[in-house]
C-alpha cells in the first residue's frame, strides 16, 4: 500500500531514485513507526511523514519523523551519533543509500555534570576558520562552550531555551591578541543584543537545532556557499532534554538560544536561578539572543 511519505530532494539524492520508489510504493516503509523527534508513533498509511536520512562517517540510518515534527532531510552526524541514534531507535530502521567518505569533525568536547533541570555539555565553537601554522609562543587553552537547556517565561508563556557560555574569552579567527569576541560573532551571524526578557527575539533563518531521536543533537548553521547546514555546536552524545522542554519545543517548533560571554551566567542549579543570571546579564549589556526553528533544513 503506497504510504504518504515526504522524501526530498536531498534525501532522494543519496539512497537513489530505486531505494525512493520502493519507499513511496510501501516496499521499504514501516506503517507505524516512532517518530525520530518527538518519539510519540506514526504511521505512514494515515498520516503525512517524513523521510529523515542521519548520515555518520561511514553508514547511514533512515529513519521517519511526523512531517508536522520535521521535514524530510539529510542530517549530518558523527558515526558515534548514528551508533546511539540506532540504539534509541530499537533497531527500527536500517543502513541504507550510499554515504560519501567524510572526515569526522574533531569536537575534543568536555563534558560537566548536567544541573536536575536541563542538559548540560560543553564543546568548541565553530567559526569555519582556516588552518594555521601554529605561532612560537604559549596559547591558552582553547575555550569550550557550556550549553544548558531550560525553560524560560517569556511573557507569561514557556519557551524552550538553550543557554550559551564559553568557558573563556572567544577570540576571532585567526587572530593572537586578547579580548573576548564572542557576542560580536554571533551579532555579525544575526544575533541581537538583549536588554531585557520581555519578548521572544527574531528567527534566525539559516541556523537551527537539531531535536532528533527525542535528544538534543547540535546548533546548526548555515555555510557560507549553501548546502547543507553544518555544526557549530554538536553534542559530544546526543543529550536527554526534560518532557517538559521537548513539549515546548514541539509546540513552538523553535527554541530561543541566549549566548553570553565568560562568567556572566555561571552554573545554575535551578530555572529560576537561572532566569534571574539572564536578566542581569542582559541588563548589563552582556547578553545576545536569537529564536531558532526546531530542525530547520
Amino acid at each position: 500500500m503506497p504510504r504518504m511519505l515526504d522524501v526530498s530532494d536531498a534525501v532522494r539524492a543519496e539512497i537513489g531514485d530505486e531505494e525512493a520508489d520502493r519507499l513511496l510504493a510501501g516496499q521499504n516503509a514501516p506503517g507505524s513507526y516512532d517518530c525520530t523527534s518527538c518519539r510519540t508513533p506514526g504511521d505512514s498509511e494515515q498520516e503525512h511523514t517524513s523521510t529523515v536520512l542521519f548520515i555518520g562517517d561511514e553508514t547511514a540510518v533512515l529513519a521517519f519523523a511526523h512531517a508536522t515534527c520535521l521535514p524530510s532531510q539529510v542530517v549530518q552526524v558523527t558515526e558515534e551519533q548514528l551508533r546511539g541514534a540506532v540504539r534509541s531507535i530499537n533497531g527500527d530502521t536500517s543502513p541504507s543509500g550510499r554515504v560519501p567518505e567524510q572526515t569526522p569533525p574533531q569536537w575534543n568536547a568536555a563534558e560537566q555534570t548536567p544541573p536536575q533541570w536541563g542538559a548540560t555539555e560543553q564543546t568548541p565553537p565553530q567559526w569555519g576558520a582556516t588552518e594555521q601554522a601554529a605561532p612560537q609562543r604559549a596559547v591558552p587553552e582553547q575555550a569550550v562552550l557550556g550549553i544548558t537547556s531550560g525553560l524560560v517565561l517569556i511573557a507569561g508563556e514557556l519557551h524552550p531555551a538553550l543557554v550559551v557560555e564559553p568557558t573563556a574569552p572567544i577570540v576571532r579567527p585567526g587572530s593572537l591578541g586578547g579580548g573576548d569576541e564572542f557576542l560580536p560573532l554571533l551579532i555579525e551571524q544575526g544575533y541581537v543584543p538583549v536588554t531585557e526578557l520581555a519578548a521572544v527575539p527574531p528567527v534566525l533563518h539559516g541556523w537551527s537545532v537539531l531535536l532528533a531521536v527525542g535528544q538534543l543533537h547540535a546548533v546548526l548553521q548555515p555555510q557560507a556557499n549553501g548546502g547543507q547546514p553544518v555544526a557549530w555546536w554538536q553534542a559530544h552524545q546526543p543529550l536527554q532534554v526534560t518532557d517538559g522542554w521537548r513539549a515546548a519545543a514541539n509546540k513552538h517548533q523553535q527554541v530561543i538560544m541566549f549566548a553570553a560571554p565568560v562568567g556572566s551566567i555561571g552554573r545554575q542549579p535551578r530555572e529560576d536561578l537561572l532566569r534571574d543570571a539572564l536578566d542581569k546579564a542582559a541588563a548589563g549589556g552582556r547578553l545576545v539572543a536569537a529564536t531558532l526553528p526546531l530542525a530547520g533544513t
